[in-house]
């Protein structure tokens, strides 16, 4: 059966082949040297209801005239606090109130990636580079991935930047809930872009977008798009919005409870043991943040 992912990598050979004649917008001469921009996010809730969330990010680049190196980190983490309440008497005017409390991680991933880019020409270039990604609730214990490939500068202008990247990847996967039926470790192409617009004096909006083709599995597509719009109060200082979607068209599983009913009174439901349930494919996260640019 034919994939409608299948057309990524003719895509992307394609766009290779006539970009690297393609004229490119003036390009303003780099800024050398180390920067650093940290995002910083924490929401916290009390009450009757208690909740911690705390979001990080981090990206440190070394400029040279025709090189970057790019290391980029990340993660959630989110705790929610839940109250169990009953009464304990003899009646309805005489009880009184037991709270049972328990906290549980409700949302948690992490990333790490490393990448060296080098420019070819002013808009053509090569990378290559590394990166690790845990998100158990979706399923994915650890996820190592290597890739390396060219990409176009389009637009590279003060207001205005625009590259697209074209890879092969090797990936190393271990699910929280292994799947018999999927190897978990395998080649794949990828298609990435970059884009972003200033918008006025102070603000800005991003556009980041990650397709990767699993080529033993062509069933396992997975794709990741990040919209962010971002305003300086600053020249250190910004915040930041962002809103990010997460895609995959053959998630992971976990297992769950498989209950009976107990036919003996009271009737009820007794655990007979656990079955695997596939998440869902389409997972987003919202954000707000503090931005300090080093």
């Amino acid at each position: 059966m034919r994939h409608p992912y299948r057309n990524t990598a003719v895509l992307a050979l394609t766009t290779v082949a006539i970009a690297a004649t393609a004229p490119a917008a003036p390009a303003d001469p780099p800024k050398l040297g180390w920067a650093d921009s940290a995002d910083f996010s924490f929401v916290a809730t009390s009450g009757n209801t208690e909740t911690n969330a705390l979001g990080f990010k981090d990206k440190l680049e070394r400029t040279w005239e025709r090189s970057l190196f790019t290391l980029s980190t990340g993660g959630i983490r989110v705790e929610t606090t839940t109250t169990d309440r009953f009464a304990v008497g003899p009646g309805p005017s005489s009880f009184k109130v037991v709270e049972n409390r328990s906290t549980s991680v409700t949302a948690e991933n992490y990333y790490f990636s490393g990448r060296f880019d080098r420019k070819i020409t002013d808009h053509f270039f090569w990378f290559a580079g590394a990166g690790w990604d845990r998100n158990t609730f979706s399923g994915i214990q650890n996820r190592y991935t290597g890739f390396g490939g060219v990409g176009n500068i389009w637009i590279d202008s003060e207001r205005t930047k625009f590259r697209t990247d074209y890879a092969a990847t090797y990936t190393t996967q271990d699910d929280v809930l292994k799947d018999p039926n999927f190897n978990d470790r395998f080649t794949g192409a990828r298609f990435s872009s970059t884009f972003l617009k200033k918008l006025g004096t102070s603000s800005s909006f991003t556009n980041d977008f990650i397709a990767d083709e699993n080529l033993d599995d062509t069933a396992d597509f997975r794709a990741t798009m990040t919209n962010s719009f971002s305003v300086s109060i600053s020249k250190s200082l910004a915040l930041k919005v962002s809103l990010q979607w997460l895609f995959d068209n053959r998630p992971s599983f976990k297992e769950i409870d498989l209950l009976d009913t107990n036919p003996a009174p009271p009737p009820s439901l007794v655990k007979i043991g656990t079955v695997p349930f596939e998440l869902d494919k389409l997972d987003s996260i919202f954000t707000t943040s503090l931005v300090v640019n080093f």
